[in-house]
């Protein structure tokens, strides 16, 4: 299956977008499948210094040796899944790249978010490759410089596929804004590699 890339356009970083990489019919069934079947649960992260839970829902998955490290906490992965093995080597194809664990997130409406933050832990190594799988409800993803400037957003839609890689989180922050307005649950995938050296 050849992927219709878009840039966005953002010195420095190197990240594509394809709208619709998914059917709108299989979206809709692997949104259904991955809400009933993934282990979700409130990750408690350190945030300026104390213990806060997460205001979405998560679940971590991965092969056997991809504990991952980020905000203060220290997750074991879960199993894969059939569902999400599958998807993860169709997201490793188009994006020219392995990945070994993925966080899920469940966003149950607007209200629920997701701060400004790097991907840039060591495990992940100097210039991560992470894509991002959209299900559900259309949200607002910004990209904001760490050098300073206005924040770029795009809408991540229904099925669409972010890529992130290169000097991207070096560079760049990205956050989920509260939206309100938005009523219907959204689940992201994040798909990542980690590097069991790194830690």
């Amino acid at each position: 299956m050849t992927v219709r890339w878009s840039r966005i356009e953002l010195p420095g970083a190197d990240v594509t977008f394809a709208p619709g990489w998914l059917e709108p019919a299989e979206a809709d069934d692997v949104l259904s499948r991955l809400s009933n079947d993934l282990p979700w649960e409130v990750h408690r992260l350190r945030m300026f210094g104390r213990l806060v839970d997460s205001p979405r829902l998560s679940a971590w998955i991965g092969d056997d040796d991809a504990t991952y490290r980020y905000s203060g906490a220290r997750f074991v992965p879960h199993p894969w899944t059939p569902l999400l093995l599958a998807l993860r080597d169709r997201v490793a194809d188009a994006c020219g790249t392995a990945f070994n664990s993925v966080l899920a997130n469940l966003y149950r409406d607007g209200s629920d978010r997701m701060g400004w933050h790097s991907d840039d832990e060591a495990e992940l190594g100097p210039a991560p490759v992470i894509a991002s799988l959209s299900l559900g409800a259309a949200r607002t993803f910004r990209f904001r410089a760490k050098s300073g400037g206005e924040p770029v957003a795009i809408e991540l839609g229904h099925g669409s596929l972010l890529r992130m890689a290169g000097a991207t989180q070096r560079l760049y922050k990205h956050e989920l804004p509260v939206r309100k307005r938005v009523n219907g649950p959204r689940i992201n995938l994040t798909f990542r590699q980690i590097e069991a050296h790194r830690r």
